[in-house]
């Protein structure tokens, strides 16, 4: 089964509605799904709930749908390096659920499983834990966290065959697996496609199970947050 598209839009115009809660790969702006996030913004979709580690940059990543008023919510980690983000925040007009990195991560791994929730003891006694259900085992207390389902999931990959088994490089692999197993529908961003039986098997991070529709970005910019570079 060939399940790549001619380009992002594409990809996502018969997928994508206002309301959705879409789950974004990334870390910073490491191992972003580029293309995919300008096509969602330029599909004028509206009212969504992001989750992704965090929320990009003011001009780069999902920065993009906070310049348009696209994000209603973030679930997200790490909010530090959006000043858009703050402004919209501490104005009251944009909802934030803030929950710790590996919390996130296994939220959106165990809603790919099909768990609906799992206690952890991480944000016990902090804001994070306020409302939740708290449950002591072993004489210690643990919170109550939901799993993470999203309607749609954009992913970023190294190279895909084409059937949709992903293979992820390096660090920019981070948050982009679990997001790929928590969306009822995945589509994946590539720098390389290959036929089907070229990949070795043992180097799939993501079955193609996971994955329903695949689009290639050959020449992705890979832009840096903040870079620091010695006086000359």
């Amino acid at each position: 089964m060939n399940k790549v598209y001619p380009s992002a839009a594409e990809a996502l115009k018969d997928i994508v509605a206002d309301g959705q809660t879409v789950a974004v790969g990334g870390f910073g702006l490491c191992g972003i799904p580029e293309q995919l996030i300008i096509a969602l913004r330029d599909s004028g979709v509206k009212d969504l709930t992001a989750v992704s580690n965090n929320a990009g940059v003011d001009d780069w990543g999902l920065g993009l749908l906070l310049q348009t008023r696209q994000i209603k919510k973030m679930i997200s980690s790490y909010v530090g390096e959006n000043k858009e983000f703050e402004r919209q925040y501490l104005a009251g007009e944009l909802e934030l659920e803030f929950t710790p990195q590996g919390t996130l991560a296994e939220r959106m791994r165990a809603g790919g499983a099909g768990i609906p929730g799992f206690y952890t003891k991480t944000g016990v006694g902090t804001i994070v834990a306020e409302g939740k259900e708290h449950k002591d085992f072993d004489g210690q207390t643990y919170v109550l966290e939901r799993g993470i389902v999203a309607d749609v999931a954009l992913v970023k990959a190294w190279k895909a065959d084409k059937a949709g088994n992903l293979v992820y490089r390096k660090t920019a692999q981070n948050f982009n697996p679990m997001a790929a197993t928590c969306g009822k529908v995945t589509v994946a961003e590539v720098e390389e496609i290959v036929e089907v039986g070229e990949l070795d098997p043992d180097s799939i991070d993501t079955p193609a199970i996971f994955v329903q529709r695949v689009v290639l970005n050959a020449h992705p910019e890979k832009r840096i947050e903040q870079r620091t570079v010695r006086a000359q």
